[in-house]
């Protein structure tokens, strides 16, 4: 058992105002790993109190320079290094993330993200002066947007909550950051290494609770940006809440993406690739390709490749370095990923593989990656997100065919298209309505921006952009007749 009686607030451990605990709980093995204690609307209040004093303190995180930031938010970064093999075995014990992706994801990326952001910071001109075209001249400045308050999702939360902090803190903000009630003591990890780093008083808070105290969040008045990562209907009543408010806010959300396979595309050399867009994480992240859209000229080749893979894939205990498929996070998403595959069944799906608990795992909430022919675009499991590893193959008859599926969706967040030709698969893409489309594989590189569209969400993470969005404009006009 990992157990903690404390909040990190205001640069130090502090104890909750309540007494409720939450017990984190294994996914391999449904038994309790860790206790933490369950924050309240007063623990918010001490947490936002204390990031808006180090925020309005005149000397400051803010006014600091982005030099000495980068340094701070350096040491912060060698800090987590040290901690990364325990963060991603912490992680993987929480959410079931194979290891080695929790190595790459969780351990690895955070790090290189407070790097990336505090360059940015260092090589990009905070203000420029621009010539006026009515006389006089405009002094220009990016300034720190406020107080930031964070809320992050169970599935891959030290990543995700670095594509929030990262720019935050370098842009000079201070921030309140919640995390999922399924991982928690990754976050405990993070706040011991602002701890070791020296992070002054109140720029981070730490504030592990519930659904309750996260809507408590989003509407405090000390909050003046909110960045939130989750699903569409919890993104919904945010956008609703910070647009009462005339807050700024960032809405990374749900997704059912297409990978679009063309006619001339070598599947079977890209499995690797090929399973990290669709199967990656145990079918737990947002911007999976879950529908894979397949030339009908090629429809039962195609079927048998991808269902070749999932037979191949080790299900397992996420701590096996072997293991590519671990547990889903807890029992009732198993039951949710259950009932998809239930009505895929009922709506007349053809099950190639999967569907079942394994039968060799008498504990733990496992499900094999199950894969779906003989559905269009009109099913149930291919028009909402089941977060799980299900993929449903549909097929199309021609180019135009395949986009007009592809955008058949009220997402729009990932996608990939696959070809023996990169231009050819350019040229499809361009057509692909979504924030983001990869050819012949995906990945989120930092210098480029991520996010979605339509009900995937608003606002941008990643690249220069995510880094703007934690900074407001500022004109200053200077009277030429004053100099």
């Amino acid at each position: 058992m990992i157990t903690y009686n404390e909040f990190y607030i205001d640069g130090d451990w502090a104890a909750p105002a309540g007494t409720e605990r939450l017990d984190v709980v294994s996914p391999t093995t449904e038994s309790a790993i860790g206790s933490v204690p369950v924050s309240t609307t007063t623990d918010i209040d001490r947490a936002v109190s204390a990031a808006r004093a180090a925020f309005d303190d005149p000397s400051g995180w803010p006014a600091w320079s982005p030099e000495r930031r980068g340094e701070a938010l350096g040491r912060f970064a060698d800090e987590l290094e040290k901690r990364s093999p325990e963060t991603a075995r912490r992680v993987s014990s929480q959410n079931g993330m194979p290891i080695t992706l929790a190595e790459a994801f969780e351990g690895g990326f955070p790090p290189v993200l407070l790097r990336y952001y505090s360059q940015l910071m260092i090589d990009g001109p905070a203000e420029e002066r621009r010539p006026g075209m009515m006389g006089g001249t405009s002094l220009v400045r990016k300034e720190p947007v406020g107080v930031v308050g964070a809320i992050v999702p169970w599935n891959v939360p030290q990543a995700i909550s670095f594509l929030k902090l990262a720019p935050a803190l370098a842009a000079g903000c201070t921030v309140v950051i919640k995390p999922a009630e399924e991982t928690v003591l990754d976050a405990y990890l993070m706040a011991e290494a602002a701890v070791a780093a020296g992070l002054p008083r109140g720029v981070l808070n730490v504030v592990p609770g519930g659904r309750a105290v996260g809507a408590y969040l989003v509407e405090h008045p000390g909050v003046d940006k909110v960045s939130f990562t989750g699903s569409t209907a919890a993104g919904r009543k945010i956008a609703e809440t910070c647009g009462r408010l005339l807050r700024p806010v960032t809405l990374e959300l749900g997704g059912k993406s297409a990978a679009v396979v063309l006619d001339d595309a070598d599947l079977a050399s890209s499995m690797e690739s090929f399973f990290g867009a669709t199967l990656l994480n145990n079918g737990q992240i947002c911007w999976l390709n879950t529908r894979v859209v397949a030339p009908r000229s090629r429809y039962g080749e195609i079927v048998d490749t991808i269902t070749d893979l999932a037979k191949s894939l080790k299900v397992g205990d996420p701590l096996d370095r072997e293991t590519a498929i671990g547990p889903l996070v807890s029992g009732r998403q198993r039951e949710r990923v259950e009932g998809y595959i239930s009505k895929g069944l009922a709506e007349g799906g053809r099950m190639t593989t999967g569907g079942r608990r394994p039968g060799d795992l008498d504990q733990g909430f496992f499900v094999e990656p199950t894969i779906f022919a003989d559905l269009d675009n009109s099913a149930t499991i291919a028009r909402e997100e089941i977060f799980g590893p299900v993929l449903t193959i549909i097929p199309y008859d021609d180019v135009d065919d395949a986009v007009a599926i592809a955008n058949d969706s009220e997402y729009g967040l990932g996608g990939t298209v696959w070809t023996s030709d990169p231009s050819r698969g350019e040229a499809v893409a361009r057509r692909i309505r979504s924030g983001t489309v990869g050819i012949n594989a995906y990945s989120n590189d930092p210098h480029a921006p991520f996010g979605g569209i339509k009900s995937s969400g608003m606002g941008r993470e990643l690249g220069p952009e995510a880094l703007s969005s934690f900074q407001v404009y500022k004109t200053i006009y200077l009277d030429p007749r004053a100099s």
